[in-house]
């Protein structure tokens, strides 16, 4: 019986696509000095940035200075440019908050488990407050010392809100990095297919289901209740 349902948040509950997209290329143009591909560019979102950035140095810097220094820099120049487009460029994808209260409504609690910065979290509920009113707990980059998709931050989830087994525990998410952080956890994975990542990659992954919306999500998750 599903008594807990995690969501990640960027992509899933809330449109960061284009914000990201443009944020990362901001930074890879003032500090790589080119645009690599949108592909490339989006490849790891869905972990904490720290870690996109130094992939992105791995992939893409070609010997231009310190891994390390490099990194800090595209951290930075992508933070800037993301907070300041923030409100120009963040969408609300429809029907979110009905389809959160109609599985809040039936007792499963449910726990935003993101890679996401508290404070970034915070200034898209500034935005869309109505995100918080249907949500138990959020779970950020800060709370865990491991990062998706590694298993803790959707036990961390699990234990806020109230030590829930993982056999009644289901995560919601749109990128790959949320489908193997959720078969590391035990968990149902279930993948949305609106986010930032497509439905072949997201069906390479091998999610227990794939839904076209969060919607479709939340009819999974009551078929589960």
């Amino acid at each position: 019986m599903l008594n807990a349902a995690l969501f990640d948040f960027d992509g899933t509950l809330v449109d960061t696509t284009e914000l990201i997209y443009q944020s990362l290329r901001h930074a890879s143009r003032e500090v790589l000095g080119h645009e690599p591909p949108r592909e490339t560019l989006m490849a790891n979102v869905g972990q904490p940035l720290p870690r996109q950035m130094a992939a992105l140095v791995e992939k893409e810097a070609d010997g231009q200075g310190s891994p390390d220094h490099l990194a800090g820099r595209l951290l930075e120049s992508y933070q800037l440019h993301n907070e300041e487009h923030h409100e120009a460029l963040i969408k609300e994808f429809p029907g979110i908050e009905a389809s959160l209260a109609r599985l809040h409504e039936t007792g499963v609690k449910i726990a935003v488990v993101t890679s996401k910065r508290r404070r970034s979290v915070e200034m898209a509920l500034e935005t869309f407050p109505g995100l918080g009113e249907v949500t138990d707990y959020f779970v950020t980059m800060e709370d865990t010392d491991e990062h998706k998709p590694k298993p803790a931050p959707l036990l961390k989830g699990l234990e806020v809100l109230g030590d829930i087994p993982t056999s009644e525990a289901a995560y919601v998410g749109d990128s790959p990095h949320d489908v193997e952080a959720a078969r590391a956890a035990g968990v149902v994975s279930v993948a949305v297919s609106w986010g930032a990542f497509s439905e072949e990659v997201l069906r390479a992954a091998e999610p227990d289901h794939l839904v076209p919306d969060l919607d479709a999500a939340v009819d999974v998750l009551l078929e589960l209740r």
